[in-house]
């Protein structure tokens, strides 16, 4: 990636993260496109060229993590297992330096309230749907790629992403329900694990 793109794809992350943070803080209702704008350090001018609402912001995070995860399973050794390939690329958001990181919370609980409000707001809903198909989709085409399937004959890419997705969000929803106290990292680990395994009965 070039310096310009480079720079782009850091504003992008800056107004998507001042979405989230403002409306967490806030409520939906309460954050303007200026607020986000004046958060990221940018104009309200540079927030419409990157994004049409500040709905599509808020969601542009699941799409843009879902497509960096992607490109790193992509990456990931060709003899190494699929879903251990799987389990490492969701795991990475997590390392030193990783954007989750780089975006610490200081108060956990009052930010898992706070994102859950966020989540059940209605205005959010069809934002979220267009964009969990976006990244559900590109994640299946990585898992063909890998895999040797075909997109359009084979269901296997399809299910394959629509798991990682389903996990993704029942950890997110645990760590939501646990008012911040666990773990996402564990969460998701365990989530993994548990698709890995072949969902055993406990």
């Amino acid at each position: 990636m070039g310096l310009r793109e480079r720079k782009k794809a850091e504003t992008r992350s800056a107004l998507s993260w001042a979405a989230i943070r403002l409306t967490a803080e806030r409520g939906f209702d309460n954050v303007r496109v200026e607020d986000i704008a004046n958060a990221a350090g940018v104009s309200p001018r540079t927030f419409n060229n990157y994004f049409s609402s500040k709905g599509e912001a808020i969601v542009s995070r699941h799409v843009d993590r879902f497509h960096r995860a992607a490109d790193e399973l992509r990456a990931r050794p060709a003899g190494e297992p699929l879903w251990e390939s799987i389990t490492h690329v969701a795991l990475s958001q997590f390392e030193p330096g990783a954007e989750v990181v780089a975006h610490p919370v200081a108060d956990r609980g009052a930010w898992a309230a706070g994102l859950l409000a966020m989540l059940a707001e209605p205005a959010l809903q069809a934002e979220r749907q267009r964009a969990g198909a976006r990244a559900e989709a590109e994640f299946a085409a990585a898992v063909a790629q890998r895999t040797g399937t075909d997109l359009e004959k084979d269901i296997y890419p399809h299910l394959v992403a629509a798991a990682v997705t389903a996990a993704n969000n029942v950890a997110q929803a645990q760590f939501l329900r646990s008012g911040g106290t666990a773990s996402m990292q564990g969460l998701l680990t365990e989530a993994l694990g548990r698709l890995t395994a072949g969902l055993p009965t406990p």
